[in-house]
């Protein structure tokens, strides 16, 4: 018998390469996605890679009594990946109640209903941002969770003590938080890959739609960090790796190897890159030489982070394969396919 698992925000960067991964691995999935940053043909994207297509329900899931009817018509599902959230951290400063209507209720709401079923498993997209400026590199999932940069950053942090509580209540929900590094790259087949709206928030689309000439210039914010050559270091790991994490946590709780009902995991490759590398890789990788300029640091920006992983590596079983050049030419050639 199949396990079928619901996976929101399952047609965004993460949720989408995840539910591939899912799929290869023989889970029956149904996505709910909005729509709100994300787009209807990535679900043929998805068909193309697996072979089959996941059943797909538009919900937003802000209303709690479409959601209560999913979980009714439902009520076979085994665990639940819950990305659909709002994730620019510019965005967040300024529009906070949206951030917090959309991060937390949503959360609360599906967890009231996986508490109503009994038993069931939990996987949070969580994030690096709940570190803050770590005081030691790598970070350990031991490292201070310090007072969050900007109100996305502090949903995560809310989000994962609503997680923690809950859990230490209700014995038959098990949950693990998974705190992304910062995702990269495209599906090998260049069938899906990052898709963001309007002027990228992250460095690599910037980088491939400035090689593209749809974007002028790169910005590259502050030249004057403390680090070899100046510019803000952070871990960049492939998303498939990322997506096979998810599967890998999940397979974790449904057989019952958790130590803990709550659990949480550092994703990351373990290496840091400067900005100015990534650059390098992409030039690399391309051939194509990429215009760039240096200028002032951006506020709530940190010197460097990156993961210490030897606990996902240890107990989950799981490891970051590709490099970063690897992660850089699937993201070029998705750009190139979606330019032509």
């Amino acid at each position: 018998m199949k396990k079928k698992i619901l996976v929101t925000g399952g047609l965004g960067f993460i949720g989408s390469h995840t539910v591939v991964e899912l799929q290869n691995e023989g889970f029956e999935v149904v996505i709910i996605d909005n729509l709100s940053n994300s787009s209807i043909e990535v679900l043929e994207g998805i068909t193309r890679i697996t072979g089959k297509t996941p059943r797909f329900e538009k919900i937003d899931l802000r209303e709690k009594v479409k959601v209560k009817e999913f979980f009714a018509k439902h009520a076979d599902i085994s665990g639940v990946i819950h990305f659909a959230a709002s994730k620019a951290v510019g965005e967040s400063v300024e529009k906070p109640l949206l951030y917090y209507e959309n991060n937390i209720n949503t959360l609360v709401y599906i967890l009231q209903e996986l508490r109503d079923k009994g038993e069931a498993c939990f996987i949070f997209s969580s994030s690096c941002t709940v570190y803050g400026q770590a005081d030691e590199l790598p970070i350990t999932e031991n490292a201070p969770v310090k007072k969050a940069e900007s109100p996305y950053g502090n949903t995560k942090q809310i989000g994962e003590e609503i997680i923690a509580d809950t859990c230490s209540v209700h014995k038959g929900l098990k949950a693990i938080s998974l705190r992304y590094f910062n995702p990269i790259g495209a599906h090998p087949s260049v069938e899906i890959g990052e898709l963001p709206l309007g002027v990228p928030q992250n460095l690599v689309p910037f980088i491939t739609q400035t090689g593209a000439g749809v974007r002028e210039q790169l910005s590259v914010f502050g030249g004057d960090y403390p680090t070899p050559d100046g510019t803000g270091i952070r871990d960049y790991i492939h998303v498939v790796d990322l997506a096979k994490a998810h599967v890998v946590a999940l397979q974790r709780l449904l057989k019952g190897d958790n130590k803990n009902n709550y659990e949480v995991y550092n994703v990351g490759t373990g290496k840091g890159s400067s900005v100015l590398e990534v650059i390098g890789s992409f030039e690399n990788v391309s051939g194509e030489k990429l215009n760039y300029k240096i200028v002032d640091r951006r506020p709530g920006d940190i010197t460097a982070a990156y993961a210490d992983t030897t606990k996902a590596n240890t107990e989950l079983g799981w490891k970051a394969k590709s490099t970063l050049n690897d992660a850089m030419r699937s993201a070029w050639e998705w750009e190139k396919k979606i330019r032509s």
